[in-house]
């Protein structure tokens, strides 16, 4: 290797669990139609960004000085938009705020994982529970799903027996079947969580805002052991924030407290989501369009002849393709980017606005006329890695 050279990662004395991997990410390509990250696909309307601009303007007249480090009024005000919408009444003290959801889920495992725990989710599912698993040093248990990519009760009891996991990710709605999760379920798989552990149970409801089941938020109640993960990226239209929540018992939120940066959350973050909190009414109107076009997406990709998981989030997982990869590359070639998360047979593509799935729709129609319609013998829920991270 010569001299100035980035020498590989392998080649560097990084941790062991870490070599050989690849960081998350999706591609970007410049193509008319992109539906493969799950983004909201409507912009903030011009009276937010003006509300937005004027928050940061007063904020920034602060910068020479820290943020609030606790940042009360936006967990205030988050509670206020959980209790409004979420059907359980939520505190300041309840909610916890950070840098995107990821930020809120890799200190939950900084404080209740870590070397020698254990976290255990069930795959296919999203793929950064492991990473962040691995990234803080906490031990991943793959427990799979049933063929119909829903959590067999069963199976997961008997996996958490075995196991006996200190954290446990339930995603409801899921990344990237789109399946929800019922309450019974989730119930279930806390009282086995404690009966083996005792052990913190993450529902990630980053998706909860586009299903058509209510919020699995009132089962925090009398649970200490609970915790619902939600973000402004998705429903909110407002993927660049970064900014992402959960609620739970008061003294879970302590014990994030004892991981977290300080001042983790900027001045200019809070302002801005404080005034997108302020037009909750008209950005959960667009979530309103959103579903109607999920649901005809579903509709209409059944009468193409694919094959459609049940959807609750703002995309659908759709198939069944002999090569997904290759069929991935020929929507690719007709101008729409969908991902193709490693699900054998399966691809999943965003809900974009009428024109987009217009577009989207037009071009599997294409691509199946070429391809033909080959089927392989069925899903392989075992494979858990989404490509292209």
């Amino acid at each position: 290797m010569t001299a100035g050279t980035p020498a590989p990662w392998d080649a560097l004395p990084i941790r062991d669990e870490l070599r050989g991997q690849s960081p998350y990410g999706a591609p970007q390509l410049d193509v008319p139609v992109r539906l493969n990250t799950n983004e909201n696909p409507y912009p903030l309307p011009e009276p937010i960004v003006r509300r937005i601009a004027e928050r940061v303007t007063e904020a920034a007249r602060d910068l020479n000085r820290y943020p609030d480090r606790d940042a009360v009024e936006l967990r205030t005000e988050l509670a206020r938009y959980l209790t409004r919408t979420g059907g359980h009444t939520v505190t300041t003290e309840q909610v916890w705020a950070a840098n995107g959801s990821n930020e809120v889920l890799q200190q939950l495992l900084q404080a209740f994982g870590g070397p020698g725990r254990t976290a255990l989710g069930f795959d296919p599912s999203y793929s950064m529970h492991a990473l962040l698993a691995r990234g803080t040093g906490t031990g991943w248990i793959s427990a799979p799903r049933g063929a119909d990519f829903r959590i067999d009760l069963d199976g997961a009891r008997a996996a958490i027996a075995a196991h006996r996991p200190d954290v446990v990710f339930v995603t409801s709605p899921n990344n990237p079947t789109g399946t929800a999760v019922a309450a019974e379920t989730v119930l279930a798989l806390y009282e086995a969580a404690q009966a083996a552990g005792p052990a913190l149970v993450v529902v990630d409801e980053a998706y909860g805002e586009f299903s058509h089941r209510p919020s699995l938020l009132p089962l925090i109640e009398g649970r200490p052991l609970l915790v619902i993960s939600r973000t402004m990226s998705k429903a909110f239209g407002a993927a660049g924030l970064r900014l992402g929540y959960l609620a739970a018992d008061p003294a879970v939120v302590g014990a994030v407290q004892l991981v977290r940066l300080p001042y983790h959350l900027s001045a200019v973050t809070q302002a801005t989501a404080l005034a997108a909190l302020e037009h909750t009414d008209t950005l959960l109107g667009y979530v309103g369009k959103l579903k109607s076009e999920r649901d005809r997406l579903v509709s209409e990709l059944r009468a193409a002849g694919c094959e459609v998981t049940e959807s609750d989030a703002n995309f659908v997982q759709f198939g069944r393709f002999e090569d997904s990869h290759k069929t991935w590359q020929a929507l690719l070639e007709q101008g729409v980017l969908v991902r193709d998360n490693g699900v054998p047979g399966w691809l999943r593509v965003t809900a974009g606005t009428p024109a987009e799935n217009d577009a989207f729709l037009a071009a599997v129609r294409a691509v199946r006329h070429r391809l033909g319609n080959g089927q392989p013998p069925g899903p392989d829920p075992d494979r858990t890695k989404e490509s292209n991270r």
